[in-house]
């Protein structure tokens, strides 16, 4: 029997969608069966929390009190580059320090030439901290609990160097809200899984802490100096390890952000994220390139196979992926505190193909100059 050229869409249909349950069955399953090594003694480091905060006066009004009142017993210190600030950031610092002896001030005078971004800044409150373990948040975010710190620095065990965070958003009526989280908890399946599997690559500068000495050992930033962004991701892909990488998903160790208000204000985020990707290790950028773009060939490949081969076979094939899919974007939602956008699932699964080709080109642009 010959041949036919309809055979190609099942056949390929078939492939993506063992490729898609391969990555969620080896990889994003391991955050569903997580559970944090039980230690027989709790450890308690002393930090240092930074915060690289530029005009930021409303949200240091806002969110600086709940980082100052962390309920942690041992030696810490909260740390707030003021990085060449023109509104009343200055002024609201100053008050703050004077009920709050374990806050410290470092004020920027002018930029940094050649080094754009937030990573000068940082790169000073880095060195300038006391403790040997760093806990970076920025001062648009606020932590979950009084716990946050407790709960972050609990990663930490011998031969730990990095520990990452979930920086969440809070949650508001309207689907722009409810695209950005899940937006947000698709990234964390991923970084997540992947340290989990050996692999990590990046965090977020929301909610990551690593060991000053790791930061002065690999010489900051020196070698991603030239790039706007990517003082977190960036770093992370350049010095984590399959051992030196743990995770803290306890829901009190989130820290919370106010999401972008319009569609504009977060594409253009997310474009200005999607620019640093291009600069991943080459097996970090195929392990989320496959993803991806399995992610998004589902769908035309099943219209494909429905309309020119069977449609009972294009059902099968796209029910039992997405039956994966569903059991552990629930189980995982939940445990980040996700769990009512489950039920906008369906919605979601089809953004993903809509979201990958939008975002692209963003793959192959120069980055933006500016940081948020």
């Amino acid at each position: 029997m010959a041949f036919h050229y309809t055979y190609i869409f099942p056949f390929l249909l078939a492939v993506a969608a063992m490729v898609q349950l391969w990555y969620y069955l080896h990889f994003f399953y391991r955050l569903v069966s997580y559970q944090p090594k039980e230690k027989t003694a709790s450890q308690q480091y002393p930090v240092s929390v930074i915060i690289c905060a530029k005009n930021e006066a409303g949200n240091l009004v806002n969110n600086l009190p709940g980082i100052l009142v962390q309920d942690y017993r041992t030696t810490h210190e909260v740390i707030v580059v003021n990085d060449n600030s023109t509104d009343e950031s200055k002024f609201i610092l100053e008050e703050f320090q004077r009920g709050f002896k374990n806050l410290t001030i470092i004020p920027l005078k002018q930029e940094a030439k050649g080094i754009p971004g937030k990573k000068f800044p940082l790169s000073v409150g880095i060195k300038s901290a006391r403790h040997e373990i760093v806990l970076l948040t920025d001062a648009d975010c606020i932590p979950a609990s009084e716990h946050w710190l407790e709960k972050m620095q609990d990663g930490y065990e011998p031969g730990i160097e990095i520990v990452l965070g979930y920086g969440a958003y809070k949650k508001y009526p309207g689907f722009l809200n409810k695209l950005i989280r899940f937006e947000t908890f698709h990234t964390a399946l991923q970084y997540f899984s992947y340290a989990l599997a050996g692999r990590p690559y990046m965090g977020v500068g929301r909610n990551l802490s690593y060991r000053k000495n790791t930061f002065l050992a690999n010489k900051g930033f020196s070698t991603i100096n030239h790039i706007p962004s990517g003082d977190d991701d960036l770093f992370i892909n350049m010095v984590a390890t399959r051992t030196n990488t743990a995770i803290v998903t306890d829901q009190e160790a989130h820290t919370l952000s106010e999401p972008h208000k319009t569609w504009n204000s977060w594409m253009q985020q997310k474009n200005r994220h999607y620019t640093t990707a291009k600069f991943y290790k080459p097996g970090h950028k195929r392990l989320l390139s496959v993803y991806a773009t399995m992610q998004t060939i589902i769908y035309p490949l099943t219209i494909a196979t429905a309309i020119f081969f069977n449609w009972y076979i294009a059902v099968g094939i796209f029910a039992m992926r997405l039956a994966v899919q569903a059991a552990i974007w629930h189980k995982t939602m939940k445990r980040l505190n996700e769990a009512d956008l489950f039920r906008w699932f369906f919605v979601f699964d089809a953004w993903m193909f809509v979201y990958n080709l939008f975002f692209f080109p963003a793959l192959f642009r120069r980055p933006s100059r500016k940081w948020d």
